[in-house]
């Protein structure tokens, strides 16, 4: 068989693999909570999320705010520089984002059970 022929036949099984791979990623990213975390970044975010938040005492009243903290927690980017992630019993992180043209950084401890929102804090 010349290599043009099974360069064509290869091609086709390709295809129909690839078309089959973007039916049924295409299915399970449309369901409820699937997403897929391969990077901490991510790791992290999904994992804080998925815990009850506390607050600090210390935290002032005006960064009390769960829809802030819930946009820190979506699409927020940890300095894994700056954080404390080998602390014990509650791992500290440092969240930066931009909410409402501000750049801030939140301070949080993720426990076991919980994550605690410490500090906000503006980055200017």
């Amino acid at each position: 068989m010349a290599f043009l022929k099974r360069l064509g036949w290869y091609l086709v099984g390709l295809s129909i693999g690839l078309i089959f791979l973007v039916f049924i990623l295409k299915k399970k990213s449309g369901e409820e909570g699937l997403d897929f975390c391969y990077l901490p970044n991510c790791r992290v975010l999904k994992d804080m999320r998925s815990k009850p938040l506390t607050f600090s005492e210390s935290l002032p009243e005006q960064y009390r705010d769960t829809l802030m903290i819930q946009a820190f927690l979506e699409d927020g980017d940890v300095d894994f520089g700056k954080s404390d992630t080998k602390s014990k019993p509650c791992k500290t992180y440092f969240i930066s984002h931009e909410y409402e043209g501000k750049a801030l950084e939140l301070q949080a401890k993720r426990c076991e059970e919980d994550v605690v929102i410490e500090t906000v804090s503006s980055m200017d």
